[in-house]
């Protein structure tokens, strides 16, 4: 396996450990992206574009990240509340009306960001095809009757987190998601990622598919991921019924898919985009503008929801929109704030340790929470700053 790019001194543990991910973990296609204080200290990338192809995987080569889209649009709520535009312990029904139906009128916007708005499933799931109208979306979850009240609780909102969080943008903005994102995020940032994949940056992301290659006994810990594929595998559990809320699954290589603004499940990105995005919430970035406040930063990543989770059935632990460490999704310290995407992809940022992380790969395990070959490299990541 040729493995390409550039370490700093200090970081060599990272490249053993990416070449190991290949080796010994299955990986096809994948890069990975450390910037510590703003600069690049990892750059990373081998094997190939598609997960069943031969093209080699350039320095630009994007993916698909799934779930680790749903802190991108975070940041772009707590952006609206850092600027005065949207305040998180008001109402969603103040912007969005509509939302007030069904018992969810006292539905706060923190809510939505933590997972405790009770509507991690929809009665009637959506076809790919209605997914992608964001006003089906925004009209499904407004009529859905929440699974528990509104605040009382939390569990992972793992699909319906798109036409929350997307609707309440378009409200509050009156543009949609996608281009918000673009001009007030990815732009002044400098990072390669998108919701809603242009047509002109299509040729840049590879192809994705599963991989499964066996696991080798005591690297993970396995607990979580057989509590959630056990529940999972039931199709009347919170669990299955959260992640068939798109039903049938969407095809992630339909372009048509990847043209689509869910802010839950369907961004792109390369490795670099998304460990500058993390970069630039918690300090300056090369090239980039900051984006949070110092204030805005430790909101962000201020414990919100712990516990048992509803729909993961295991705990979780949550700040406003980021995953925080834990079990569920171990990250470089209790520092640290961020989001997996199920199968692999990993972002996020550790304030204390000034290190931001991107990992992006084509080839999708089955695994909800923490992916084996991420974690191996934000333990390598670990041993370098130690």
């Amino acid at each position: 396996m040729d493995v390409h790019g550039t370490v700093a001194e200090g970081f060599e543990p990272v490249r053993a450990a990416f070449v190991q991910n290949f080796e010994a973990l299955g990986d096809r296609g994948a890069a990975v992206v450390v910037h510590r204080d703003g600069h690049k200290v990892v750059d990373l990338w081998g094997g190939t574009k598609d997960v069943d192809g031969s093209e080699p995987w350039e320095q630009g080569t994007a993916q698909i990240v799934r779930s680790a889209t749903k802190g991108v649009a975070a940041a772009a709520l707590l952006l609206l509340q850092q600027r005065g535009e949207l305040d998180l312990d008001a109402p969603v029904g103040e912007w969005w009306p509509e939302y007030k139906a069904a018992g969810k009128e006292r539905t706060l916007v923190r809510h939505l960001l933590t997972h405790r708005a009770g509507v991690p499933v929809l009665d009637r799931p959506l076809t790919p095809s209605e997914a992608a109208d964001p006003d089906l979306g925004a009209a499904a979850v407004a009529a859905q009757t929440p699974v528990w009240e509104p605040g009382a609780d939390h569990g992972y909102h793992a699909q319906t987190y798109s036409w929350l969080v997307g609707e309440l943008i378009r409200r509050v903005t009156g543009r949609e998601v996608g281009e918000w994102i673009a001009d007030e995020i990815a732009g002044p940032v400098g990072a390669d990622l998108w919701l809603g994949l242009p047509a002109d940056q299509a040729a840049r992301v590879g192809r994705v598919g599963q991989v499964a290659p066996p696991e080798p006994a005591g690297a993970l810990r396995t607990r979580p991921k057989r509590a959630v594929a056990d529940a999972y595998a039931d199709p009347a559990s919170l669990t299955r019924r959260a992640f068939a809320a798109i039903t049938p699954l969407p095809d992630e290589n339909d372009p048509a898919y990847r043209a689509a603004a869910l802010p839950a499940s369907n961004g792109i990105a390369t490795a670099e985009g998304l460990s500058r995005f993390y970069a630039a919430l918690i300090g300056d970035v090369d090239g980039g503008q900051r984006l949070f406040t110092p204030e805005t930063a430790e909101l962000a990543r201020a414990e919100q929801s712990a516990g048992p989770d509803r729909t993961l059935v295991i705990t979780t632990r949550f700040g406003l929109g980021y995953m925080l460490d834990g079990a569920a999704s171990p990250l470089l310290s209790p520092a640290s704030f961020g989001h997996p995407g199920r199968g692999g992809a990993l972002g996020f940022a550790d304030p204390e340790a000034g290190i931001a992380f991107g990992y992006v790969t084509n080839g999708f395990r089955k695994s909800v929470t923490a992916d084996p070959r991420a974690q191996a490299l934000v333990r390598a990541v670990r041993q370098a700053i130690a």
